[in-house]
């Protein structure tokens, strides 16, 4: 009898990263608010953190998905930055990253953005590699696996070849 070879599993809490500074003058536009493209840097550089941490390989960036913001940080606030891999298919994962503001002296905290980026685990190559598996544990780790596999379908919709037709050609 044949020894069925398990499948390598690492639970979400792993590789959960976090990135928490101040925002500075060079981060910030004239209005003293933080450069979008800053935020936008460090949502990547959190999830590629937590990418790496999970699969104990180089990644690279696939895709991140639609970022909103929904409010400023401002010049002497502080950026949190928290990232975790919600799921992982072959060689792909998404991590999901929470960006919060917070007032100094204050400890008050405002959600201010999320995002949702894909990363492609590499070999010594530099070609896609399949990824270690991960074990959702609590109710929101289950949730957000779930939502994961919902926006990659959605995501694989709009990159699939479409059959030519009169209104899309």
């Amino acid at each position: 009898m044949t020894k069925a070879k398990s499948i390598p599993q690492r639970p979400v809490k792993d590789s959960q990263s976090e990135i928490t500074q101040v925002v500075l003058p060079n981060d910030a536009n004239p209005l003293g608010s933080v450069l979008g493209g800053t935020v936008m840097h460090l949502v990547d550089m959190v999830a590629a953190i937590a990418a790496q941490r999970h699969c104990g390989r180089h990644v690279v960036t696939a895709s991140v998905d639609h970022m909103d913001f929904r409010c400023p940080i401002r010049v002497g606030e502080i950026i949190i930055l928290k990232s975790s891999v919600n799921r992982v298919f072959r060689c792909s994962m998404e991590v999901g990253v929470k960006v919060y503001r917070e007032v100094s002296f204050t400890h008050q905290r405002e959600h201010t953005s999320s995002a949702y980026l894909t990363f492609v685990a590499m070999d010594e190559n530099l070609r896609p590699t399949p990824a270690i598996q991960v074990v959702p544990e609590s109710a929101d780790e289950k949730r957000r696996y779930i939502e994961a596999g919902n926006r990659r379908r959605w995501r694989m919709s709009i990159l699939s070849p479409r059959p030519a037709t009169s209104d899309n050609e």
